[in-house]
């Protein structure tokens, strides 16, 4: 047997290595398309999971900021709350001083000494005929009974006056 040319082996192998070339180009481009599909639907996947985390977080950051939003809103009407009562005690105690005040002026009126008599003789209806009773720093008088005393001085008629009006006197400061 002969050996054939090298340029014949060369032209008898063309149409394998041709076939080869273009069997390996077709996988090639089969493999190319099957993971350029895979990558798709990794993508579609990544897509699909961020969206759902987004809106996981979406709906969290609502939920905390609702969160937030209340407890300002509670704290907001827990100072207003506590401005208003602040106010409200200001101007009661700033009533309180001028009713005390009033009342402390009647010392210098011309029937104090009248007034005075009239506490001193209720002391004595209230502890008995045997009650010390002197004369309160800010007018009025003060009575004491073995056990119990009696404060009916300007200042603290005035403060009782002012308990008694309850909620005339809130009205004053009240919508």
């Amino acid at each position: 047997m002969t050996t054939p040319a090298p340029d014949q082996t060369t032209d008898a192998l063309h149409p394998v290595r041709a076939e080869l070339l273009r069997a390996a180009q077709a996988d090639a481009e089969a493999l190319l398309a099957r993971t350029e599909q895979e990558v798709a639907a990794v993508l579609d996947q990544a897509r699909a999971e961020a969206g759902g985390i987004l809106d996981e977080a979406r709906r969290q950051g609502e939920a905390d900021g609702a969160d937030t939003a209340r407890d300002l809103l509670v704290r907001a009407r827990r100072e207003a709350r506590s401005r208003t009562l602040a106010a409200r005690r200001e101007a009661y105690d700033e009533l309180r001083r001028e009713a005390a005040e009033r009342a402390g002026n009647l010392r210098r009126a011309n029937g104090y000494a009248s007034l005075r008599e009239r506490l001193e003789h209720r002391a004595r209806v209230l502890l008995g005929p045997t009650a010390e009773v002197s004369e309160h720093a800010d007018g009025g008088v003060v009575a004491r009974a073995p056990g119990r005393r009696v404060d009916l001085s300007l200042t603290a008629l005035a403060d009782r006056a002012l308990e008694r009006m309850g909620a005339e006197v809130r009205s004053l400061w009240e919508p």
